[in-house]
């Protein structure tokens, strides 16, 4: 962890009920399961996306296509994270085209990441439509990116961090606020 922790903002079962709730939304707006795609943005929105996966196959007995998103190389700090940074593989290995991509993370906050993911994705295709689904908004947009379903709003001041810690990672399933040291 890189500072304090100040506050437990959800537990396991606050994550499993955000998740079923993203779920519900998904298939609600979309009007079912016609067309969508889950892509996860690694690291922590790969298990959010099989999590989302899951529950959807759950709601509609249909089992989503499930795609993996490594945007190392399309981040726009690339040079400020290391001369060898480390790329993991992007999987995904059906068509895009015309389709509807949900794309998965687990904190939006800048917006930078995601436009390096929009990049990514555009790469393999042109999609019909992408959403974005994200377990924890907290603000600070540095783009103009907003998240179409969200778990949970946590505003936060800029000397604060969301640490998200989910079990098949982190062998933990929480999300904490941390105060950042003062280094």
């Amino acid at each position: 962890m890189e500072g304090t922790p100040k506050n437990r903002i959800m537990d396991k079962d606050g994550i499993r009920r955000a998740v079923s709730r993203i779920s519900h939304e998904i298939v609600e707006k979309n009007k079912g399961t016609r067309d969508l795609i889950l892509i996860g943005i690694r690291t922590r929105g790969v298990p959010l996306a099989e999590r989302i996966r899951e529950k959807i196959l759950e709601i509609e007995n249909i089992n989503l296509p499930l795609g993996l998103l490594d945007i190392t190389l399309y981040r726009d700090d690339l040079s400020t994270i290391g001369v060898q940074p480390v790329v993991h593989e992007t999987k995904v290995p059906f068509s895009i085209e015309g389709k509807t991509v949900i794309l998965i993370d687990d904190v939006l906050f800048t917006g930078r990441t995601v436009r390096a993911a929009l990049d990514a994705l555009i790469d393999l295709g042109r999609p019909q439509k992408i959403q974005l689904a994200v377990l924890v908004d907290r603000g600070h947009r540095e783009l103009p990116i907003r998240a179409d379903y969200v778990g949970k709003n946590i505003p936060t001041s800029s000397r604060e961090i969301i640490s998200v810690c989910l079990e098949e990672i982190d062998k933990n399933e929480e999300v904490i606020l941390l105060e950042k040291s003062n280094e």
